[in-house]
């Protein structure tokens, strides 16, 4: 019974030594996502924020602010979900697909 709360305690201490590295490792990665055929994209890091935003000239000629609004929701909230999966998809590699409480915190 000891052991394997030994282990546990053994296995969250690796998890939280290689924490900051992967934080960082995150942060550094970039997320692009492109929308309405490509007239806009945006680009988030892995702390969500954006970065880069591109928008075609063609789409201002076009004079249509409510739908280029639209379009620049679409691609930040798309390259998010992004960086999101990449963060999730980070923790479960760090935690061996165990979900623990407290870990999303971290993130």
């Amino acid at each position: 019974m000891f052991g394997d709360i030994g282990k546990m305690l053994k296995m969250a201490g690796q998890m939280k030594a290689k924490l900051p590295e992967m934080k960082e490792k995150l942060a550094a990665a970039e997320f692009t996502a492109d929308v309405g055929g490509m007239t806009v994209s945006a680009t988030v890091n892995g702390k969500m924020q954006l970065v880069d935003i591109k928008i075609a000239p063609e789409v201002l000629a076009d004079g249509d602010a409510e739908m280029l609004s639209d379009m620049i929701k679409a691609a930040v909230a798309a390259a998010q979900a992004q960086a999101a999966a990449a963060a999730a998809e980070a923790m479960a590699e760090l935690t061996g697909g165990m979900k623990l409480p407290g870990m999303e915190e971290l993130m």
